[in-house]
This record gives C-alpha cells, structure tokens and sequence, in this order.
C-alpha cells in the first residue's frame, strides 16, 4: 500500500522564506525558515537580488525535506509571494537587474507619468488596481528608464514566485493572481492588455502567459530534485499572491467572510462572484483582483506596515527591551492610552485615505505618556486603520458587512493586538490555527495541479485545523467607539497639507 502523499508549500515572503510539507489534511510534516535577503542601498529604496532568493529557497527546502522520514511520499509543490516586485530576465534567463521590492518608493514619478499617459480611471477599470508606485509596471519603466541598457537586454518578466517555480521546473508562466497586480491585466478578459503594454512602450511579450493558480507547470528538474532531496518526480503548479493563498487556506473563498491576514503588511479582503469596480474604491486605493479559488474575485485594502509598525516601535523604545515586557506594560496602560493616538503610515497612507505623501504621527503626547502607552498606542491606531479601512468597503451597496472576521499570518501571536481589534470592531474574531496559512494555500494548490485534489471545493473540507475565538471587551468598546469616531477619523485630514508641506520642503532642500 503506498503512502499517502505529501504537498509542499513555498513561501517567499517580505520578512522570511519558507519551506512547509504538510499532509493532505493540512498538517504540518516537516518546515523550514529563513530571513529574507533585503538590501537598503539608500532611504525609500528596498531590493533582492534573485540569486540570493533563489539559494535561499533550495536551503528551506532542503532543509524541510530532511526533517523527513523519506521524501518520496512529496507529490508536488507550488510558490507563493509577495505579489508586485518582478525578475526581468535576458534571453539565455539570466536576471539583468535586481529586484526592487514591493514596498520601495523609487517608482513615484513612473506612477505620476503613467497617470499623464494611461490615466487613473482607465486603468482601474480595466486592471482593478487602484495607481500606485508599487505595482509592476512602475517597477519596469523604472528599469526602462534609469538601467536601459539591462532593459534592452530584458526580454521576460516574471513574478518573484512565477521565478522561483520556473527555477524549479523550467516552464514560465503567472497565475492570475499575480497577473492581477502588475497594472496591465486585464481583469475582465483574464489576459494582458495589448494597448496599455503599446501606450508603455513595453513590449506584450515581456510577461509569461496567464494561467488559474493550481495549473500543472512540469516536473522538477533534475538538478533541483539533487540539490533539495526532492523526489524528480514532484510536479510543479502554480501558486499566487501571498495573502490570497492564505485566504484559500482558511476557507474564506465566500462574501460573508473577512479574511485579516496579519504579517509585516496587512491585508483585509473580501471575497466574491464578480469584479467590484467603482471609481470611488479607485480614489481610495482598493484593489479587486482574480482570487487563487477559481472564477472568484477579491477586493483586498491593505495596511502597509502593520507588523512594520509594531517592530520599528519596538526598535525604537528599546531593543534591548523584552517584547512581552512591552506588551505587559502596555496591558497595564488604559484603553485609550491616555490620549494618545497614532496613525501608522510609515511609509505611504493606506486605503482609504489613498495619499502617498502620508506619514506616521503620534498626536496627544504629554509627559504623562511611558513607553506603555505608547506601545499600546500604536497597537490601537492599527486597529482604529483597519476598521477605517474595512467601513469604506461595506459602505459600497453591493458589499454587505462580513459577519465572520477570520485572522490569519505571523501577528495573530500578539494577543493583546488582536483583543484590541476585536473591541475596536465590536466582533468576534476567529483565529485560524494554521500554521504558515500562505504556503498551505500553495500546497493546496501544487496537489490540485497534481491531481491529488479533484477541485477545490473537494480540497478544503479536507483541511482540518484548530480556531480560538477573541471577543469584544464590554468595558472598551464604548471608549474606543469614541476615540474612533471623534479623534481618529480626523487625523488624516487634519495632516494631510501638513505632509504635503514636509514633502514639498524635501524637494526644495534636494
């Protein structure tokens, strides 16, 4: 009787890489993990280079693989990533440059000259995406522009996992997922769009061919197989977005569900049967993509740096300080962290207040103020930015409020956040016990491209896991319904030309 078989997930995420072989039922056989190669060559400016990414990811998987009894039960495997940075790559496919993370803001004035040439309302209505720097296409003209003679010598771009699975099998191709942000997909013909690529000046055949996550890419190769101690007969399929293979992984594929994927970003997303495409979702910086779940379609707003915000206040009061000291004084601190507030836009505002010249700011601070509650602080005002960003969503006609908040990724660890959150929202929120939610949903989908699953409908009530359940606290909802309504509503507003003014005095003194 042969064993039952065994998917692997990778995860090629913005703080670390990871390497998961789980069961068909989702549990975890065998991980691996390590910190994500990221150079800062200077500030707003972020970068991997493919090599290292590459190395990286053999090393987990090795790693994982060895943990095992055997590895011939491994039946496939799938990538996913963080979803807008890209590999270009010359004819004989070797990288021509870096690549420039997600969250780098070297690309503004490539979004201000799309905006002039394509125009805001056009490209959200064909690609979903609201303009912004990070998106692909940015990313090429950057390399189009300050590199050309490695843009010369480009002749394919692909997605960070879409490289990783071609390193492992030798066939290029993005899923939709993926396709879905890089600013020239097509949303309603699930192809690139020809005119926007010729309007660019890029050429149509730059990007792979478009196919559903969970397609059949090949075998591993060979030379792959022997450096991981993979099986040569493991198949390769496609992943896709990080946090939407995540949402995959927990079930939350329908309308009714919230799916709240916590990591250094955070992304809140709803998913249905249709596109929502609206030009004011477009003015407030939501995206609506393809879902990994096929023929489903996701609006998703995003906390830039949430998990980001946490870590750099850490940093800052003390890295020499305990993290559960901080939380403890910050559980001492009261709701409303005597007066203070923080708006946690460290590195661009987030929907709906679409402004990429928005900062982080404390306001109320006084003497009175220890560094618990300002801790405390920083966790509310990520709460306070996630239910302002889920309000605009449901204030949209066809969008009902989700009655069921799902919480996934690496903070649902940060109890005290999540308790918060919950007060914050007046709702129970349900954390998925899974662990590393993003690179099971790349495992599903690498046994769906295997054929180990039919479907997946018939793949996911065969994951079986543990929830917990944080509920709203009486006693702040009513404090923190006020300090929403009243003060945090405000503060964007109220800075907005203050941070105008900042960036307008960058530019002079530059």
């Amino acid at each position: 009787m042969s064993p039952s078989p065994l998917l692997a997930g990778i995860d090629i995420g913005t703080t670390n890489i990871k390497a998961l072989v789980f069961d068909t039922a989702g549990r975890v056989q065998a991980s691996a993990s390590v910190p994500t190669p990221t150079h800062y060559p200077r500030p707003g400016w972020a970068y991997h280079t493919p090599g290292e990414l590459w190395t990286c990811t053999l090393n987990v998987i090795r790693d994982a693989v060895s943990q095992l009894e055997t590895a011939d039960p491994i039946a496939s495997i799938a990538v996913s990533s963080m979803a807008e940075s890209g590999v270009p790559l010359d004819a004989a496919d070797r990288p021509t440059a870096d690549i420039i993370a997600w969250f780098d803001g070297r690309t503004s004035s490539q979004a201000a000259w799309l905006r002039k040439t394509l125009g805001e309302e056009r490209i959200y209505a064909i690609t979903g995406l609201s303009l912004e720097p990070i998106f692909g296409l940015c990313k090429v003209l950057w390399l189009k522009e300050n590199s050309p003679q490695a843009y010369a010598r480009t002749v394919s771009w692909l997605n960070v996992a879409d490289y990783i699975a071609f390193r492992l099998c030798g066939h290029k191709a993005t899923d939709y997922s993926l396709a879905s942000r890089t600013l020239v997909y097509d949303l309603h013909r699930r192809d690139w769009h020809s005119g926007m690529l010729d309007e660019a000046g890029v050429s149509r055949g730059l990007f792979p061919q478009a196919v559903p996550s969970g397609t059949l890419l090949g075998r591993l190769l060979p030379d792959v197989a022997r450096a991981t101690g993979l099986p040569s007969r493991v198949q390769v399929a496609t992943g896709g977005h990080d946090h939407i293979c995540g949402a995959l992984a927990v079930g939350a594929t329908e309308q009714d569900t919230l799916l709240n994927s916590l990591g250094t970003a955070e992304a809140l997303c709803i998913t249905g049967d249709r596109a929502w495409l609206s030009d004011q979702f477009a003015r407030q910086g939501y995206t609506t993509g393809a879902h990994v779940a096929r023929d489903r379609y996701y609006i998703l707003g995003s906390i830039y740096t949430s998990g980001a915000c946490v870590e750099w206040i850490r940093n800052l009061l003390g890295s020499n300080v305990e993290y559960g000291t901080l939380v403890s004084e910050a559980e001492m601190a009261p709701p409303g962290s005597l007066g203070v507030h923080f708006q946690p836009h460290l590195r661009l505002g987030n929907p709906p207040n679409n402004d990429p010249e928005s900062r982080a700011a404390f306001i109320g601070l006084t003497s009175d103020v220890k560094r618990g509650a300002m801790f405390r602080a920083v966790l509310e005002g990520l709460a306070y930015e996630s239910r302002l960003c889920l309000e605009a969503i449901v204030s949209h006609p066809e969008i009902d409020r989700p009655n069921r908040i799902v919480a996934i990724g690496g903070n649902t660890r940060n109890r005290l956040l999540l308790q918060i959150k919950s007060s914050v929202f007046n709702q129970r929120i349900s954390i998925a016990d899974v662990e590393e939610s993003v690179a099971l949903g790349a495992a599903v989908l690498g046994g769906l491209g295997a054929g180990v699953y039919a479907d997946i409908d018939s793949a996911l009530p065969e994951l079986t896991y543990d929830s917990w359940t944080v509920e709203p606290d009486a006693e702040q909802v009513a404090t923190y319904e006020t300090g929403f309504q009243n003060v945090y509503r405000g503060i964007f507003p109220a800075l907005q030309s203050l941070h105008h003014s900042l960036r307008d005095a960058r530019k002079s003194e530059g």
